[in-house]
């Protein structure tokens, strides 16, 4: 046993969706399927692929975010007191042939920010019917992602007058949040986050500044909102963060070192492990993780879910030693670098080759660790 979660082969979350499913989706949206067929089709879909990633010795099993099109607005919509937008911000992604420009849908605080009800509470207890051998995990977005990309200008100023009563409000709906999960049983729960690792890319502090916010400090505020939000998580529950740069159809957003945000991040974020992006040399080097204390986990995101192609495992091998110099082997573990569908649309690769990320991952897992 490798000590509960995260495990030593372990995943982000998000799996690319079947094709019956994409098409049930697009039944559904042009009004010929109902959302009871739809929500059946999921069903099937959800229980194939947690046989899958149970039959190939993955400790934890999540239903690979079916059910949603976006790994954080699905969610994020379902708090009161937060509204839907027409998108206006619009986002660069690249990889390594193109540019993609995407304006995602937009939020607006006009209330009072609360939990109407947990959310994904109906997607967790099926996930938890349907596992046999692993751990079901759940993913959600970090609180962070309702103030991220509108900041200050997003939040209403007749409700906010003062940020600090929408920062305890938020997390106190988080709170609900994790307490309404942790009585469905939940025991693997992760908090998704885009913001503490853009923070380390030059240009998104820039832009960070362009809004009226705080570059410098940003990061600070969003690790003590998480911890308020986990703060009375219970004790059978292990929460992780994962800190990703972007993940849209195999391209990414912000680029850089996690060096900017790491003593703060690794040294006061009170959740038990880190999954980290280090699948290309965008993520900078293992220095950062110097700054990891005793008792926490680093989920090596080693194996790139942007494209098909199978990494090596002497390479995987080697990259562990690597990082191994600044944090205990014993503290690693080993992931794809991001979820492989964070959108509905997914990313360029198959479903197989999905698979044989995975496969792959949990086999040097063995080597490493036993």
């Amino acid at each position: 046993m490798d000590g509960g979660p995260p495990f030593r082969a372990d995943h982000v979350g998000s799996l690319l969706r079947p094709p019956e499913l994409l098409a049930a989706r697009a039944r559904a949206a042009a009004g010929e399927l109902s959302a009871e067929a739809l929500a059946e089709v999921e069903d099937e879909a959800i229980r194939s692929v947690v046989a899958r990633q149970e039959a190939i010795g993955l400790g934890a099993a999540t239903d690979g975010e079916f059910r949603r099109s976006s790994w954080h607005m699905d969610f994020i919509y379902q708090l009161g007191g937060v509204e839907r937008t027409e998108g206006t911000i619009a986002v660069d992604f690249r990889n390594e042939r193109e540019t993609l420009s995407f304006t995602p849908s937009g939020l607006a605080v006009t209330g009072r920010v609360h939990l109407d009800h947990p959310i994904f509470a109906d997607a967790f207890r099926f996930l938890s019917s349907v596992v046999t051998t692993a751990t079901p995990k759940l993913t959600i977005p970090s609180p962070s992602m309702v103030h991220y990309r509108g900041g200050r200008a997003a939040i209403s100023p007749q409700v906010y007058p003062e940020l600090e009563e929408f920062w305890s409000d938020l997390s106190a709906a988080y709170r609900a949040e994790v307490a309404a999960l942790g009585e469905l049983g939940c025991t693997y729960l992760q908090f998704d986050d885009t913001s503490l690792a853009y923070l380390n890319d030059p240009a998104q502090r820039a832009y960070i500044a362009s809004q009226g916010g705080d570059p410098a400090h940003q990061h600070e505020i969003y690790i003590d909102t998480i911890n308020a939000a986990i703060s009375g998580r219970p004790a059978s529950m292990a929460v992780t963060t994962h800190m990703c740069r972007g993940n849209y159809r195999s391209s990414w957003a912000a680029e850089g070192s996690y060096e900017f945000v790491a003593e703060a991040v690794f040294g006061r974020l009170d959740v038990d492990g880190f999954f980290l992006e280090y699948d290309d040399a965008r993520s900078g080097g293992f220095e950062p993780l110097r700054f990891v204390p005793k008792g926490k986990r680093v989920v090596l995101g080693l194996v790139t879910t942007k494209r098909g192609q199978l990494e090596r495992k002497d390479d995987l091998k080697r990259r562990i030693d690597e990082a191994a110099r600044f944090v205990p082997l014993d503290q690693l573990c080993l992931s794809p670098q991001c979820g492989f569908s964070s959108t509905v649309e997914g990313n360029e690769l198959t479903i197989d080759e999905q698979f044989a990320k995975l496969e792959l991952i949990v086999e040097v897992a063995a080597d490493v660790w036993g």
